[in-house]
């Protein structure tokens, strides 16, 4: 990931590991959050845009209390940070598209098929060599995909086409996020790059949300909800995951990201009252445990 740094002495849980752990768990959370308030009739686009918009004030805050290396005056952090900001606005707008098509178990086990996405663009611009263990891995995510989603069934409606299709694209945007991010982060601070990628983030929404209806969520019932998911869902979660990254071994980080998925499946299922069948439950833990395993696989190739 983006340090390697171990606290090998220590042998009780180290405060980077548990910085990742809080982070995946905040995601997590904030996949339910974004579940409960598009079944109230809030736009994807919006929630999307005001968990984006308060991720960016937080970061804004950051890169103020720590101007110093931003590398703001090189044009390739911005060129990098501009395609990590896409990335993110993609992310965030599918994954809420996913969630308000389907559910909340289903759109973040689908995002979680990240690295899978991430090594196919590497395999193509030749940055990743390709080896059977990693074609065998990518083969088992499609099938947990497959159960997951029921397309092994054409007569099966458990998941629509849009929910899975949502899922698949906030997956590969956070590929897109993860690409960029790391080749932003050579010439500049973790905070000025994600000051411009939530600067994009913002500049392409916008364009997109409903005024009326973003604008009436200062008004609404709900916009405690709205504070509470840009908090957690981009806040103070990626500061403290970048945080915690500078502590933590990247084998450390493949495990604890699990909780993310976890988090929000039984979020959904729990509050939510979402149903998944058996076959569904079996592709999710095939998915997960194959992402774990093959992030796992990489990190000890580095």
């Amino acid at each position: 990931m983006l340090h390697k740094s171990l606290m090998s002495s220590n042998k009780h849980v180290s405060p980077g590991t548990l910085f990742v752990v809080l982070a995946a768990m905040c995601w997590g959370l904030a996949g339910g959050i974004g579940g409960i308030l598009t079944a109230e009739g809030w736009s994807s686009l919006v929630v999307s845009f005001y968990r984006g918009l308060i991720g960016l004030l937080f970061v804004l805050i950051w890169l103020a209390l720590r101007p110093h290396n931003s590398g703001l005056a090189n044009w390739r952090l911005w060129g990098w940070s501009i395609l990590a900001g896409v990335g993110v606005a993609g992310n965030f707008a599918f994954y809420f598209r996913s969630i308000a098509e389907g559910s909340v178990a289903v759109a973040v086990t689908l995002m979680y098929c990240a690295p899978v996405f991430v090594f196919l663009v590497s395999f193509a611009l030749k940055l990743e060599r390709p080896s059977l263990f990693k074609w065998f891995a990518i083969a088992m995510v499609i099938m947990g995909i497959m159960l997951l989603t029921g397309l092994y069934d054409i007569d099966k409606d458990d998941v629509t086409l849009v929910a899975a299709g949502a899922g698949l694209l906030s997956g590969l945007s956070y590929a897109i996020f993860i690409f960029g991010f790391k080749y932003a982060t050579p010439h500049g601070s973790p905070q000025a790059i994600l000051v411009i990628a939530f600067g994009v983030l913002f500049s392409i929404l916008i364009w997109f949300v409903d005024i009326e209806q973003t604008v009436s969520v200062l008004s609404s019932s709900n916009w405690l909800l709205f504070v509470l998911l840009g908090v957690l869902g981009a806040g103070i979660s990626f500061i403290i995951y970048i945080v915690g990254l500078k502590h933590t071994a990247p084998t450390v980080v493949a495990i604890v990201a699990m909780v993310e998925p976890v988090t929000a499946s039984l979020f959904g299922i729990v509050v939510l009252d979402e149903s998944l069948s058996a076959t569904q439950f079996f592709g999710i833990g095939l998915i997960i445990v194959t992402v774990t395993v093959l992030s796992l696989y990489t990190s000890t190739q580095k």
